[in-house]
């Protein structure tokens, strides 16, 4: 079995693959100090709560744009699994053609997004929309060229500096309020959260697909924890939530010689 992590700034998202299929997936806090000892005894557990046996773990594909947490990670694997993990990283097997001044510098997730999504929809223009801490947007070309993207601050990082800048709003829960108008400072903060993201995601989709793509068809796919919020609204031809755990093990498939 293949165990993949995407390490992110708030949350680590995690899945077990045997074979093709996806047995698992769980998520656990990234936030705060993080030792191996705590990753690793939680990983044995996760495993095990769902009846995998954590010695059927082959191998470890990690995506991380945390480099403080990567020394963890891998101590962790090393220490309670008996493997050294893959990670996504500069030089690596992708298939992805990355072009640019700053092509070093795409995060290890939005690559892993991109290997996935090539592989779903080969010979296809993709737009992909990560929605995470930083909603991205990344658009590869149905010749597997990146053609470029754009990062935009997340729902839930736009309510927290809210709520921390203004003295009088509380957090409140992330949903679809069912109307852009609302008599409570509640719902009205629910409005502007989401329909000021929407808003936003319809406007760099029909951006991106007119810089990128021009007048070719392309397939918009969504993704990430946050992506379920807006999936009812239509924005995307598809809502893959675990896009970028296959991506890591596609990578790590790929790579396997290197």
């Amino acid at each position: 079995m293949i165990l993949t992590l995407d390490v992110g700034n708030t949350q680590i998202f995690g899945g077990v693959y045997e074979g093709d299929n996806l047995k698992l997936t769980f998520r656990k806090t990234s936030k705060g100090t993080l030792t191996s000892d705590e990753l690793g005894l939680f990983l044995r557990q996760v495993l095990r709560e769902n009846g995998l046996d954590p010695k059927k773990i082959r191998e470890v594909g990690v995506s991380s744009v945390v480099p403080d947490i990567n020394r963890t990670i891998h101590n962790s694997c090393m220490k309670y699994l008996g493997l050294e993990p893959f990670m996504i990283g500069p030089g690596i097997k992708t298939g992805l053609n990355i072009r640019g001044r700053d092509a070093a510098n795409l995060g290890a997730d939005r690559v892993a997004d991109a290997i996935a999504a090539m592989n779903i929809y080969p010979d296809r223009n993709l737009l992909i929309i990560d929605f995470g801490t930083a909603n991205t947007y990344d658009a590869i070309s149905k010749n597997k060229e990146y053609k470029g993207g754009a990062i935009q601050i997340g729902v839930s990082t736009s309510l927290n500096a809210l709520i921390q800048n203004a003295a009088l709003l509380s957090k409140v829960e992330i949903l679809d309020p069912g109307g852009a108008a609302s008599l409570t400072t509640e719902g009205q903060i629910q409005a502007g959260l989401y329909y000021g993201n929407l808003g936003a995601i319809k406007e760099f989709i029909t951006r991106i697909k007119k810089e990128c793509f021009g007048n070719e068809e392309s397939i918009v796919i969504g993704t990430g924890g946050m992506g379920r919020l807006f999936e009812s609204a239509k924005v995307f031809d598809v809502y893959l939530p675990d896009l970028v755990i296959l991506g890591i093990k596609i990578a790590l498939e790929q790579n396997r010689s290197v």
